[in-house]
């Protein structure tokens, strides 16, 4: 008995008849029918009783069904256990992400998974405050996060996208109407404080001191996201986001003002070096070959100088 006259016997046994079979299957009616009687005039037996009103099974198409089950299933379970041996990748891998990016990276995590369907893809979001702890613990496999990245421990894939730099102040501050402002007049701001976060990186949306020299004063402390956005629409501190931000939280009481001579930030996928694998290494081709595909800024790895 080949596989397949296995999986249409097993599938009308499911259903008792012959036209879902065949729709289930995406075969015609007539095929079902061609596969019982062979199989019927093998075992010399008759498998299925039929009327006008129903279809069932007979006791010998009972036992049949129950000894061809559990078999059908190991063969299943065992050929798809060879392709993810053969694609060299299976196992859980656990990507992290800052606000809105688990969507605005969504064709890269289709073409992962189309890629490497046994692999578990599931999602983590990461605190901006303190924005390389979970990596650091294990916590997150990938991550995407802003440039500059500088730790030595730390390796920086390729860049996934780029965006201006806004301001997200409260809906009553003074800069909330303009139509944008420089980096200078952060000298008049109080900016909010990351947790445990290197000065250099926090620099990138809150400076610390304008480009004349004037110090950018600290506001509160805050650990989550959703802190950031209750510390600034209450009118206590000012920061730096990605235009994207505005878009994905439009809050009553904020506005968003851009940042006319602030670069650019660039956000890439980082991981922790040590910590690389055949998940990691799947996941930054896939990242790569949409970057290359697309108008993305670049689809090359960056050195962490």
């Amino acid at each position: 008995m080949e596989l397949r006259d296995i999986e249409i016997f097993l599938t009308l046994a499911e259903e008792l008849h012959f036209s879902r079979t065949a729709e289930r299957l995406h075969i015609t009616q007539a095929r079902v029918s061609q596969a019982i009687k062979k199989q019927e005039r093998s075992i010399g037996a008759a498998l299925f009783e039929r009327s006008s009103r129903q279809v069932r099974l007979t006791p010998l198409g009972e036992r049949l069904h129950r000894d061809l089950s559990a078999g059908y299933r190991q063969i299943l379970q065992g050929i798809d256990d060879a392709r993810k041996a053969a694609s060299g990748v299976s196992g859980t891998l656990t990507l992290g992400t800052i606000g809105p990016h688990s969507l605005a990276f969504g064709d890269i995590v289709d073409l992962f998974e189309t890629r490497h369907p046994g692999v578990r893809l599931q999602h983590r979001e990461i605190p901006p405050p303190s924005p390389l702890d979970l990596l650091r613990s294990g916590e997150v496999d990938v991550a995407v996060l802003w440039l500059p990245i500088r730790e030595p421990d730390l390796t920086v894939g390729p860049v996934l996208s780029a965006s201006p730099v806004l301001l997200m102040v409260a809906a009553t501050h003074p800069y909330a109407g303009r139509e944008s402002i420089c980096l200078e007049d952060l000298g008049d701001c109080v900016v909010v404080q990351g947790q445990r976060i290197p000065q250099y990186l926090e620099e990138t949306f809150n400076p610390y001191h304008t480009p004349a020299g004037r110090p950018v004063r600290r506001g509160p402390k805050i650990s989550t996201w959703q802190e950031a956005l209750t510390v600034v629409a209450s009118g206590q501190a000012v920061a730096g986001v990605t235009a994207d931000i505005a878009d994905f939280y439009p809050w009553p009481g904020l506005a968003f003002v851009p940042i006319r001579d602030a670069p650019p930030s660039q956000w890439a996928l980082v991981w922790r070096t040590a910590a690389e694998n055949p998940l990691i290494q799947a996941f930054v081709r896939a990242a790569a070959d949409i970057a290359a595909a697309t108008d993305r800024p670049s689809a090359k790895t960056h050195d962490r100088r």
